[in-house]
């Protein structure tokens, strides 16, 4: 199972954090971009060949892993005189150093296109198996190896992991009269919404295909999925977290300062 590619969809505009000029995805969570743990999220359970399929600013992501290694270990800078024997200015890396084996594929999607036009332009590196999907902005404690149990047991096409929040508003109940009888601050909400973590059988590329001009993820291949059976909930009612606003922002950095929920590893 750990050799199930994981398809991290970051390409979008992130419109509604303001102004900020750093992508959504690399704004820094307790040293680190948001990226990177949602990426640990899956190394830590086993899962390391990573597909980032890149849109808006995907330069950033570009820029960020091709100088990795340097921004994360001791570096030493070799400079020299042009005219000198060594003549060729290098890096030496240097100091402790242990990280998983990720294998990083940094795919252009395009622009302004749909979450499921990006996946199927991601296709070519994805093999004929299964393959995880994600989002480079949601995070959570959640069990990625029962995510896998559960998706192969029931043998459909598409798993997605539905998680539960509280309502950002108190919840009044009054009587007949309009007298208030129960007040409940920021109850849990009723429903299920996707929290991402997705996991597709490779029909999946089939049915996105026949859909390729709308390319909507949420209103065009998962209703399909839905009326053809095929599609499953797997319930996390543990820790999740997304970033949309910079006040989630502000959530998830004071959540790693205090009790770092999604850390699994």
């Amino acid at each position: 199972m750990d050799d199930i590619p994981v398809v991290i969809v970051c390409g979008g505009q992130g419109t509604r954090m303001g102004s900020t000029l750093t992508k959504k995805e690399l704004i820094d969570i307790g040293g680190r971009p948001l990226l990177w743990h949602v990426m640990q999220i899956f190394s830590a359970q086993g899962f390391n060949r990573f597909i980032l399929a890149l849109g808006h600013q995907g330069d950033q992501i570009r820029r960020y892993f091709l100088e990795y290694e340097a921004m994360t270990r001791d570096t030493t800078i070799h400079l020299a005189d042009p005219g000198s024997d060594n003549c060729h200015p290098h890096l030496t890396f240097s100091g402790g150093y242990e990280h998983p084996p990720w294998e990083v594929t940094m795919v252009d999607t395009g622009l302004d296109v749909g979450r499921a036009v990006r996946l199927l332009r991601v296709a070519d590196y994805l093999g004929n198996g299964r393959f995880f999907t994600a989002y480079g902005e949601a995070v959570a404690d959640i069990d990625l190896n029962a995510l896998v149990n559960f998706h192969l047991n029931h043998g459909k096409t598409a798993t997605i992991t539905g998680i539960r929040f509280n309502s950002q508003y108190g919840k009044i109940e009054a009587d007949e009269n309009n007298q208030v009888i129960a007040f409940e601050e920021k109850p849990p909400l009723p429903y299920w919404i996707n929290g991402g973590f997705m996991l597709f059988e490779p029909k999946m590329l089939d049915i996105i295909q026949q859909n390729y001009h709308e390319g909507l993820m949420e209103t065009d291949v998962m209703p399909q999925l839905m009326n053809e059976g095929q599609l499953m909930l797997y319930q996390h009612t543990g820790y999740w977290q997304s970033m949309k606003t910079l006040k989630d922002a502000l959530k998830l950095k004071k959540a790693w300062q205090e009790t770092r929920p999604w850390k699994v590893w």
